[in-house]
Order: structure tokens, then sequence, then C-alpha cells
């Protein structure tokens, strides 16, 4: 990780990162551009405007839980410079590798004078606030959906207790302590706080409630009864979803691995057809609202910078 944050520090590595970012992001919709087309036809417009719109709501609501981290710890950031700081280190989550997001916060967060294991640091436990709450609100998609998502995902669950453990302060500020000694670091300069964990999992829950119904309008345009009922599935579907893709860190994005969890939790709502076209908008919607919001992050930062 030092070696990467050192090369980073290049401006031109800096720019190779962001191009290749948005790279592999365009990818990721481009090479399933039939599928993607064909997504479309069959989705009302307007469907498509909103559920992007909560796309990128969803996104900023995400930002917002890791900046009540970012604040707890000790950098109280301008909201201007924390979103351009989140925004633009999510892209790195399309390379592969599962760490370029981590490594382009602490460059990013230098530039704005947060020591580089706090901005790591943040980015981890905001993390785990995702992962504890997507949990948290997966028990609806497995408790509620078909017997195979029970016997497919259930075991993921087990792991919520200990998760939930981790994120009580005492505990979580004694092992990040744990973990800075043990690569060499000093120790975090604020410890994290009991108010400052719950306000970023109470961002972290309604970010939750926003994809759900994201993909609520989706479902519903496809032939899903828009019911309580659906909308809790498929907040729910999404959450489990989110949470078994970024387990398979191998997959850049959890490409694949969260459409075939949403699938599965969604065949009993709409026609196997209908399911995949409504993972596969979610994807590119998602896909979109992250490549949007990062270049407008990055004009803005150029033009800070001007």
């Amino acid at each position: 990780m030092r070696r990467l944050l050192a090369l980073t520090r290049d401006p031109w590595v800096r720019r190779a990162f962001l191009v290749l970012a948005l790279a592999a992001a365009t990818w990721a919709i481009a090479s399933r551009w039939d599928e993607v087309r064909d997504a479309w036809s069959a989705l009302p417009p307007l469907t498509v405007l909103a559920a992007f719109a909560l796309a990128l709501v969803y996104v900023l609501v995400t930002m917002a839980s890791w900046r009540a981290v970012l604040t707890d710890l000790g950098s109280a950031v301008p909201i201007g410079p924390a979103a351009r700081m989140f925004l633009l280190s999510q892209l790195g989550k399309y390379l592969p590798g599962g760490v370029w997001n981590l490594v382009a916060a602490a460059e990013i967060g230098a530039d704005l004078r947060i020591p580089r294991r706090r901005s790591v640091t943040v980015m981890a436990v905001a993390l785990l606030v995702s992962i504890v709450t997507g949990l948290l609100v997966a028990v609806v998609a497995v408790l509620a959906g078909p017997p195979d998502v029970r016997d497919r995902y259930g075991l993921a669950l087990l792991a919520l207790p200990l998760l939930a453990v981790l994120l009580l302060p005492p505990v979580l500020n004694r092992l990040l302590g744990f973990l800075l000694r043990r690569f060499g670091r000093p120790p975090l300069e604020h410890p994290l706080s009991a108010a400052g964990v719950a306000t970023a999992s109470a961002w972290a829950l309604l970010a939750w409630l926003l994809a759900g119904l994201h993909l609520f309008l989706i479902v519903t345009a496809l032939g899903a009864e828009a019911t309580l009922a659906t909308a809790a599935l498929t907040t729910g579907a999404y959450a489990l979803a989110w949470t078994v893709g970024f387990l398979v860190v191998v997959v850049p994005a959890g490409v694949g691995v969260r459409e075939a969890v949403l699938a599965v939790v969604l065949a009993d709502q709409v026609s196997s057809g209908a399911a995949v076209v409504a993972v596969l908008a979610s994807r590119v919607l998602m896909t979109v609202a992250d490549l949007s919001l990062g270049l407008a992050a990055a004009r803005r930062r150029r033009a800070a910078h001007a």
C-alpha cells in the first residue's frame, strides 16, 4: 500500500488512474451493449429518469455516511472538497483489485491535508458501516425471498452479530489501534465516537432505502406488484446483492455477482427475462451515476486548481 501511495503522487499517474477508472466503468456498460439496449426498450423513459435520479441521490447519501466518519475522526472538510475526494475515489472501485478506491482517497485526501492513514481508515470504517447496515436490511430479502435465497445466502447473515459488535466504538477503536501498530503507523488523533458511528449508520440506512426504491421503480415497471412488500423485498435484495458483491473483491465493483444475487431474489416477483432486464438496468444506472458524479467532481477539482 505504501508503494502504491508513493506512485500516485506523480501527476501523470493520477491522470492515468482517472482515465483507466473511467474506461473500466464505461466498459462495464459497453461490453453488454445489446442487453443494455434491450433493457431500455422494456422500460418507460420516465421510469428510467426517476430511477437514475434516485441512483444519483443514493451515491450522494453514501458520501454523507462516509463524510460523517471523516468528520468524527477529526477532518471536518467542507462539503465541496469532501465531495470531490469521495466521488473521484469511488471511480477506483471499477478497477480490479479492490484497493484502488482506498489508494485514490488517501492521495486526494493528502491534497486536503488529511493524513493518508486517516483517509484509508475512514474509507474502511465507512465500508464496514455499509456492510453491517446492508446485512441488517438484507434480512428482509433472506426471510421474505424464495427458499433458495435462504439456502444460498442465509449464511452471510451469520456475520451480522460479529460485524455489529465491531461497530461499537470501544471495540472498533481498539481494532484500529492494533492494525495501525501492526503496520507501524502512528495512532489516530481522534477516536471514533458513538454519535459519529450512529450518524454514519443512519445515512447508510437511508442510502439502502433509496437504492431499494430505485430497484422498486424498475421491477414494478416490468410487471411486479407495486406493494410495500415488493418495496421491502427490493430494498433487502439490493443490500444483499451489494454485500455479497463486495466480498468478492477480485471482481471490479461486484460485476456479475450482484446481478446473480438480484436475479435469484427477484425470481418470484417477475419473469426470468424481466429479472435480467431489471438487474442490468439497475447496474447501468448506478454505473452512470458514479461516472456522472465522478466526472463532475473531476471538472470541479480541475477548476479549483486552475
